[in-house]
């Protein structure tokens, strides 16, 4: 009989010894759905094909199911691209003390919010804001869940309702259709756009001062383009003196975030926090896990009165980090203190990195898989960091009969990998892959070599 009277019921299914395994690692409501989609599969499809499975294939989907809805969607993957701050996988790995900090508060309660010294209340506020001013000069310091946030609270606290002045060269747009526009209006303030998009000169900041009364002026930095050819711009610290005779603050989107001089690893000079405040800024919003190597984050830095304002303002509760955010970050932060950056943060670690290094891994890796060979690459910094920059590299370069269908099983590996094609050859760069991942690295790789 193969009809829908041949369909077992769902309690009949429930009762068999791999159901009963189901349920004790999914649990029963789990597998109970599962089984009944998986019926309901049947009858809904049963008057075009008029086929009924056998018990083992329904069991077999019911399977599947539950490994669907129970297999993690967000997971490690090997970084092979040369990208080393790539957005799309995360941007900056953690160091090794950012993890462990980590875990050390989330594995039970902490002092988030209480003063151990007082017995009393305290707040989460205080952690990484004595790092952060001993690092950087600034007077106080308040960390919230990004930068984008950091933007939108220093805008909200101080501009709401009143024109912000900003070059019309700056009104940058960064990944995934963030706007510097679209983040003043959602912050009430109103934008004043001043000069044209290659010159802006200081007299078209003080005409717009002069007319629109505005409650501060911000500079964006341009992270991740270039502008060249017929351009001027005044200095960060011509700015703040225009600023400050008005008698307004500066804010400066630094974005992202570099506590230490890029030029020494070969590459252009990143403007550094430090470098701001000295130049006069009066706030200095930036990322954490951009070129400073830690967590997600947005860190704000500068004047106490104006940040003080801010940690007042209602949207900072909204937008506030996390303990697990304050554990890494402190953690991170105390390497620039230690002077152990460049050896303990990964991103670092991966920017001083010679190309003698990377191309000895690189032979090692061709050694090994017996095929393919090392070709001279670029790496870059990525992040909308350092646009254009780049730093010598070198890749394992593999010749595959359909490239696109290899770079997709190197993706389904049980590590996936995240390698880039280029003139119809597979490319890795092990600049951007951790050391300890380099052994599940080459197993993916000869498992996609086996299959191709």
């Amino acid at each position: 009989m193969n009809d829908l009277r041949s369909l077992p019921s769902v309690d009949q299914l429930l009762q068999t010894p791999q159901s009963l395994s189901w349920i004790a690692s999914y649990g029963r409501p789990l597998a109970l759905q599962a089984v009944r989609q998986v019926l309901e599969e049947v009858r809904s499809r049963y008057p075009e094909d008029g086929r009924v499975p056998e018990r083992m294939a329904l069991m077999e989907r019911a399977e599947a199911l539950l490994e669907s809805w129970t297999s993690p969607t967000l997971v490690p993957v090997i970084n092979a691209s040369g990208v080393i701050l790539h957005t799309n996988l995360g941007r900056a790995p953690l160091s090794l003390a950012a993890l462990e900090a980590v875990n050390a508060v989330s594995a039970g309660y902490s002092n988030l919010e209480y003063d151990l010294a007082k017995g009393e209340r305290g707040s989460r506020l205080a952690h990484a804001e004595s790092l952060l001013q001993r690092l950087t000069g600034g007077e106080a310091a308040l960390v919230v869940n990004n930068n984008a946030a950091a933007v939108l609270l220093a805008l909200s606290g101080l501009a709401s309702r009143r024109a912000v002045v900003i070059a019309r060269s700056q009104l940058v747009e960064i990944g995934g259709g963030f706007r510097i526009p679209d983040v003043m209006q959602q912050s009430g303030a109103r934008l004043y756009e001043v000069c044209t998009t290659n010159r802006v000169h200081p007299s078209d900041y003080e005409e717009a001062i002069s007319q629109a009364n505005p409650a501060l002026i911000l500079h964006a930095h341009r992270s991740n383009f270039r502008l060249s050819g017929f351009t001027s711009e005044p200095t960060l610290a011509e700015l703040a003196e225009i600023a400050h005779r008005a008698g307004i603050p500066l804010v400066d989107d630094l974005g992202s975030g570099a506590l230490l001089d890029t030029a020494q690893f070969g590459l252009g000079h990143e403007p550094q926090v430090g470098e701001s405040l000295e130049a006069g800024a009066d706030l200095v919003c930036f990322s954490g896990d951009k070129l400073l190597g830690g967590p997600q984050a947005g860190i704000v830095i500068g004047k106490a009165e104006l940040i003080n304002k801010l940690k007042k303002h209602p949207l900072a509760r909204a937008i506030r980090a996390d303990k697990l955010c304050l554990a890494a970050l402190s953690a991170t932060l105390l390497h620039y203190l230690k002077d152990e950056a460049v050896t303990a943060i990964p991103i670092w670690q991966m920017i001083a990195a010679p190309a003698s290094d990377i191309r000895r891994r690189a032979e090692e890796m061709v050694t090994a898989l017996e095929t393919g060979e090392v070709l001279p690459s670029q790496s870059t910094v990525g992040g909308g960091s350092l646009p254009d920059e780049t730093l010598p590299s070198f890749v394992v370069a593999l010749t595959v009969p359909a490239p696109n269908r290899f770079l997709g099983q190197l993706r389904q590996s049980r590590l996936p990998v995240i390698a880039r094609l280029e003139e119809d050859r597979v490319l890795f760069d092990l600049r951007t892959v951790l050391p300890e991942q380099e052994n599940d690295l080459l197993l993916s790789i000869r498992s996609a070599l086996e299959s191709s």
